[in-house]
């Protein structure tokens, strides 16, 4: 027979600071923590987006909603420009540049990829009602615990921190490269770089007129860039059959390194790490009752069906890149260019020498070239494009950059405090670059920031992947052993690509210091991966890796340390 106070607890469970619950009714077995913001009240409840939650229609009698779809329109298209970012559209066009159509099975595979592990955030924020960097900081280093644990908690924090900059650093380089070409060289690089601290805090002052005016207004930016890239797509119009060719046959003829390495880079740019914590917080803008089964499964489903839009849109953008350079520039010479510049009264002719070298091309040049090749119209267009896709990547990594501080360190700053800190540590090396060197070393950082994000990718996978496979927080939600066998496969897939990529970055440095550092500092981030990797697997309940508790299980035969057991009181 249970006593009073078991009754009691069992109809009131602890809610302190996170811990996991055990209530039945609920779809989710874990609840937010509450701020630790001093001078906050203890009864406030922890936020990590709007206040605003936007109405569910209800329909009892359809199977499918056009008026529900539209409510739960809205965080797969703010998700989607991470697959528009002047990063992604870099890559694009130099995969056109390189090896023309061959390549474009690889951006749909990678499409493809990105919209799975983007229905697993979705689906974690939904059951559980938090985001990835809270359920991190609750099931990975849950507090009480030794103070070292602290430590790998910022530590990966830290490292998605560094994707997010990264990800912020080529946002800035796309932005000054537009002004630079919309103004004819009047703006020039480093004005560019200071312009984009204003209008970031300009665009802040969006979330003040409501949620869903936000969203329209990033819907608006992915229409200007479909516009634009779309106009170029049209006017130089590409081979349909190669096109076609390209995207479904997976195979590139006559490829070389170059184009393998290209291939590698768009994986790379592709799947970013912080846009898995993104997409988790962002689905929290609806109002769903978690604790109605029929309701979570409908969110999951409206969720996926609208992620499924976006990013097919956004694919359709970037194919509109790739085909424009694959038509148009593979495998020009630089004195073809030339040639055409000079012909054209560009001002840019000195960017292409009098060699019978293939055309390398970037953000900037790129612009050069199609006005030398396709009138002035062309390369304002294409700025357009580009200023477009540089700010509404600005404004999306400056919520996943407040999700992952508020999830990881329970700490809620302002916007405008997290863009000053963020936007900080991005413009000040891209401003000295910008300042000391010319548009070429400017663009040239963007091959190290892809690098730089690859690196981050298993910080997000691992995790995403192991927590939607729980099913003490995921409940009848869980991954089945296909998605947990194929989303493994994957994972690996992914970083293995990814590492590759750094591995050929750093051998084209030509640097032994350089490689000893590089060396130095692979050690010790394979060692934190494994430690991450260890924490997973141990909350996925492989419990013979967790040597903490070997000796309570030889006593005591415990079989999981995920879920938190509720301390005994004294009657």
């Amino acid at each position: 027979m249970k006593t009073a106070r078991e009754a009691d607890l069992e109809e009131e469970p602890p809610q302190e600071n996170g811990v996991i619950q055990s209530t039945q009714d609920q779809h989710s077995s874990i609840s937010p923590p509450t701020s630790t913001v001093s001078g906050a009240p203890d009864d406030e409840p922890f936020s990590t987006y709007f206040e605003e939650k936007v109405p569910i229609p209800v329909d009892v009698t359809q199977m499918f909603s056009f008026r529900k779809l539209w409510a739960f329109t809205g965080p797969g298209f703010l998700m989607s420009i991470a697959y528009l970012d002047p990063g992604n559209i870099e890559s694009d066009l130099q995969s056109g540049a390189k090896a023309g159509f061959k390549l474009l099975w690889v951006l749909l595979g990678a499409t493809i990829i990105g919209l799975l592990l983007q229905r697993l955030a979705a689906r974690l924020g939904v059951v559980t009602g938090m985001h990835l960097a809270e359920v991190c900081n609750l099931l990975l280093f849950t507090p009480p615990s030794p103070p070292h644990s602290q430590v790998p908690r910022i530590i990966l924090w830290l490292m998605v921190e560094l994707a997010i900059i990264g990800s912020d650093m080529q946002e800035v380089i796309g932005c000054a490269i537009a002004f630079n070409l919309l103004s004819v060289g009047r703006i020039p690089l480093w004005g560019g770089v200071l312009i984009t601290i204003i209008d970031t805090f300009v665009f802040l002052f969006l979330d003040k007129y409501g949620l869903r005016k936000l969203e329209a207004f990033f819907g608006f930016l992915i229409t200007i860039m479909a516009v634009s890239f779309g106009y170029e797509y049209v006017m130089v119009r590409p081979d349909q059959g190669e096109l076609l060719k390209g995207m479904f046959l997976p195979y590139c003829e006559g490829c070389g390194p170059a184009q393998m390495e290209q291939a590698v880079g768009i994986v790379g740019a592709v799947i970013m790490p912080h846009n898995i914590y993104l997409h988790s917080a962002l689905v929290k803008s609806r109002s769903i009752d978690r604790g109605n089964k029929k309701e979570v499964k409908e969110a999951n489903k409206y969720y996926f069906i609208e992620s499924t839009i976006a990013l097919f849109i956004s694919f359709l953008i970037n194919v509109f890149v790739v085909a424009v350079f694959a038509e148009a520039f593979y495998e020009r010479t630089n004195i073809e260019v030339n040639a055409m510049c000079n012909a054209s009264d560009s001002p840019h002719t000195d960017l292409f020498p009098l060699d019978n070298s293939r055309l390398q091309v970037d953000i900037y040049k790129g612009g050069v070239v199609l006005g030398c090749f396709f009138g002035p119209v062309a390369l304002y267009i294409w700025a357009i494009g580009i200023l477009a896709a540089g700010q509404s990547s600005t404004m999306t990594g400056t919520y996943s950059g407040q999700f992952v501080m508020e999830g990881f360190l329970n700490l809620r700053w302002s916007r405008f405090a997290r863009v000053l800190l963020t936007r900080s540590i991005a413009i000040f090396p891209t401003l000295l670059v910008a300042i000391f060197q010319d548009v070429q070393h400017l663009t040239g950082m963007n091959d190290f920031l892809n690098v730089l994000q690859s690196m981050q990718l298993p910080f997000a996978l691992i995790p995403i992947l192991t927590f939607t496979s729980l099913t003490s927080i995921m409940n009848d939600f869980a991954n089945g052993l296909v998605w947990k066998i194929g989303g493994g496969v994957v994972i690996l897939v992914v970083c293995a690509i990814n590492m590759y990529f750094v591995v050929v970055y750093v051998t084209s440095l030509s640097s032994v210091a350089l490689y000893v550092l590089a060396g130095l500092l692979c050690i010790a981030y394979l060692c934190f991966v494994g430690y991450l990797a260890w924490h997973c697997l141990i909350a996925l309940g492989v419990s013979c890796l967790d040597v903490s508790c070997l000796p309570s299980r030889v006593s005591n035969n415990r079989p999981s340390v995920l879920i938190e057991e509720q301390p005994e009181y004294d009657t």
